[in-house]
């Protein structure tokens, strides 16, 4: 029958395929004999009655929601369910003075109501079973195609697991379209996934309404968890008068072991547009054992004032217990004056590629286009070799010969030279790993790949840990790298084997490079004895200035060298000169002073991811059904790769899935649903309190800093588009609509409001007993 080609349907023709109809051979007759043994329990949401009703609406072609319902003595004596097109779309009152008052013109939104008096009445004497008194088979519409049916609103949905995975690529700043997209292709087609591209992004803005303003206090109760159960977990937050939060810093137990073998020198640098409250994220970054970025601890300010760094070292100092020896920013006045106030002990450096990089703005483009001022300003500033004396010197011979003694701001890093010329700290331990500070922005730029300004604290957190589960798994695969592959060795010789064995594959390509220099760029010119020590001259073909360079030598139990270099003292590595110096005096193997602990392979055993690593979920079950769930995927994976070419076992394969799914859902008619929110929360990782009580912790509000473009900085389109945008938020609740596409960048996505089919349907069937949410 062709249900297109009546205005009713005659239920009689239906042949329901499922095994548990075949004790109801006739699904309308059954339906409408109210002298039948029709009794339904209402309150039970998983009676197979009620799925009888739904799969013969969903076979008809048409959907279902619930009526009205008459209560008598605090029990419901009738309730109907009704054909989703019962009734009318109200008429609005045309009132031509108030249109005078709206800003913009209101949508025309279609209904599906068309007054179809297709309905079920149910009676009931006792409230608690319910008997079929009226069933009215006659539509006055046409049905829906059979292969249409998905797009109807009572039989779209998203299942658990399509949540989970909106979710989870979530962390990776995928947005609800674009993760809609991939499982449309995954599925082969938009009718297999079963719902719509905003079905996606209502489920993002369900699960934004859960976590409504108790966004900071979540965060808060989870990391106080952490701290209980997570070995040596650090947190500490801060609130305004208001218990408002503003400020945040946590680091784990990995954390704080990498800041005890590598926190010699950090960076860190304010992050923007990670979260919608605006909060300035601030990762603490130092260079492992593989001249690599390691995060060492982050935190969250509302503001960058000088009281608000003042607070977030003083708990990074709190938390790790000792101060770094050099502290990496760029020009920030209140970084500045925040790392004098605590981190006392540390010598400050400013970012040299920062303030080079003002050269041309200060002394003209002209001046800084000229060869001859840009190669001796290079060879001066960046050059680690250089003596403080020589710099000194050469700096003012620049300034006269080019004009520019009266250059205020030229005389202004002269006089701060100290903090960013490395000829002024090459004495300093490890001062050479960073010069600016662009570790920290390459850090910001990592996790900006995974964060936008419209994240929940809540998401950020998910997304953060993502983020350095991918940086822990990075420097595992590094460490194996380094442990189970051999580099070719150059120069067949015992110190390159011994350097080899002890250092990891990055570094080792640097002292490979410098024992290969000793062949061709290292010259002995005069040896000198000075008992205990020999003296000897040198020419480095690649130094600067002559390449004249002295090294003190002293062979014996206790091998001691010294050099002019100093590059042993910069980056905790030996320069090609001592090299040179060790094979001249047979020197096999590297002596173990030289050996800085930081660089080796084992400074930081992998095991230790699994000491700190401790789960804190209240919901064990829920993680074991993931890790059974991962691995069903993972096997279904596996038999169609294997089965791609064999169709007839595919076939079978497929079948038996089928009859698996079968049972399945014939045992969830017995099984209750999971409640929305407790499907949310167990899905985020994040509980909301039972009560209605406000949160202990507010959400940040109003808060305004340097790297955001101020509201009177926007242009005059963006003002009026966002107005415009304000007043739909506050008019028009159904803000998405079907032809609405979203524009998804890297930096994130448009916040979205739940969007209604037809701004008067009901609930549909899944809702049918499940008021609660």
């Amino acid at each position: 029958m062709d249900p297109q080609s009546s205005n009713t349907q005659n239920t009689n023709d239906i042949e329901f395929e499922d095994a548990e109809f075949h004790s109801v051979p006739n699904a309308a007759e059954h339906l409408r004999n109210p002298t039948s043994d029709n009794h339904v329990r209402l309150d039970d949401q998983t009676d197979k009655r009620l799925y009888i009703l739904e799969t013969y609406a969903k076979k008809s072609g048409f959907s279902a929601r619930k009526g009205g319902e008459h209560h008598s003595g605090g029990i419901i004596k009738t309730k109907y369910f009704v054909c989703s097109k019962e009734g009318h779309k109200p008429l609005a009152f045309d009132d031509p003075y108030s249109k005078l008052s709206k800003p913009y013109k209101s949508r025309n939104r279609p209904t599906i109501r068309i007054g179809c008096k297709a309905q079920i009445k149910l009676c009931s004497t006792d409230g608690v079973l319910y008997k079929v008194d009226k069933f009215v088979q006659a539509h006055n519409h046409s049905f829906v195609c059979p292969k249409d049916m998905h797009l109807l609103p009572a039989y779209r949905h998203l299942s658990e697991t399509q949540e989970e995975m909106i979710w989870d690529l979530g962390t990776l700043n995928l947005g609800p379209v674009k993760v809609f997209n991939i499982m449309r292709q995954r599925y082969g087609c938009f009718e297999n996934v079963g719902a719509t591209k905003d079905d996606c992004k209502n489920f993002r803005a369900r699960i934004h309404s859960y976590i409504g303003e108790y966004d900071a206090d979540m965060i808060i109760n989870r990391l106080t968890n952490k701290k209980q159960f997570m070995v040596d977990y650090s947190f500490v937050h801060l609130v305004d008068e208001h218990k408002r939060l503003i400020g945040l810093f946590y680091a784990d137990g990995l954390c704080k072991r990498n800041y005890a073998e590598f926190g010699d020198v950090i960076s860190f640098d304010a992050t923007f547009k990670t979260n919608k409250y605006k909060m300035v994220f601030v990762p603490f970054t130092g260079i492992d054992n593989h001249c690599r970025n390691v995060t060492l601890g982050a935190g969250l300010l509302a503001s960058e004032s000088i009281e608000s760094y003042k607070w977030l070292l003083q708990s990074f100092l709190d938390s790790f217990g000792k101060q770094p020896k050099v502290v990496v920013t760029d020009q920030d006045p209140s970084m500045k004056q925040a790392i004098e106030a605590v981190f006392d002990k540390s010598r400050h450096k400013l970012c040299m590629w920062h303030i080079m990089k003002k050269v041309a703005d200060k002394v003209g483009h002209e001046l800084c286009n000229n060869e001859d001022f840009k190669t001796r300003m290079c060879d001066i500033v960046w050059t680690d070799s250089i003596a403080p004396e020589t710099f000194e010197r050469e700096w003012k011979l620049i300034m006269i010969e080019f004009c520019l003694t009266e250059n205020k701001w030229i005389d202004d890093m002269f006089g701060m030279r100290s903090s960013w010329i490395p000829a002024f700290y090459r004495h300093e331990p490890m001062s050479g790993l960073m010069r600016t500070t662009s570790r920290s922005e390459s850090e910001n730029h990592f996790f900006c790949q995974v964060a936008n300004s419209q994240l929940t604290l809540v998401e950020f957190f998910n997304h953060f840990d993502g983020a350095m589960d991918a940086q822990r798994f990075n420097h595992r695969k590094n460490d194996h790298i380094s442990r189970n592959t051999t580099p070719d060795n150059w120069s067949e010789t015992t110190l390159e084997d011994d350097a080899m064995k002890i250092y990891t594959r990055s570094i080792f390509a640097d002292q490979q490079a410098e024992l290969y220099g000793t062949l061709s760029e290292c010259l002995p010119m005069e040896t000198k004895i000075e008992e205990p020590f020999l003296k000897i001259s040198m020419k480095d073909w690649k130094a600067h200035g002559d390449g004249l360079l002295e090294i003190c030598f002293k062979k014996g139990e206790d091998v001691i060298a010294s050099r002019s270099c100093h590059r042993f003292e910069q980056y905790g590595l030996l320069c090609k000169h001592i090299y040179f110096v060790f094979k001249m005096f047979k020197v096999k193997e590297i002596p173990n002073k030289y050996v800085m602990r930081r660089w080796t392979k084992d400074v930081v055993p992998n095991d230790l991811n699994n000491t700190f690593d401790l789960s804190v979920d209240d919901n064990d079950g829920h993680k074991k059904a993931k890790e059974v769930a991962y691995e069903i995927m993972q096997t279904g994976e596996s038999l169609i790769g294997n089965l791609m070419r064999d169709f007839d076992h595919l076939v079978i394969v497929r079948d038996r899935m089928r009859e698996m799914k079968e049972m399945v859902d014939e045992l969830r008619i017995t099984k209750p649903i999971d409640p929305m929110f407790d499907r949310y929360s167990r899905l985020i990782g994040y509980e909301k309190p039972d009560t209605d009580a406000p949160p202990t912790v507010r959400v940040p509000t109003s808060i305004k800093n340097k790297g955001r473009v101020l509201e009177g900085q926007a242009s005059a389109a963006d003002k009026k588009g966002k107005k415009r945008r304000v007043i739909q938020l506050e008019t028009d609740p159904g803000l998405v609509d079907e032809e609405d596409e979203e524009e998804e960048t890297g930096e994130g996505e448009k916040e979205y409001e739940e969007v209604d089919e037809a701004d008067d349907s009901d609930s549909e069937w899944e809702e049918l007993n499940d008021d609660d949410e």
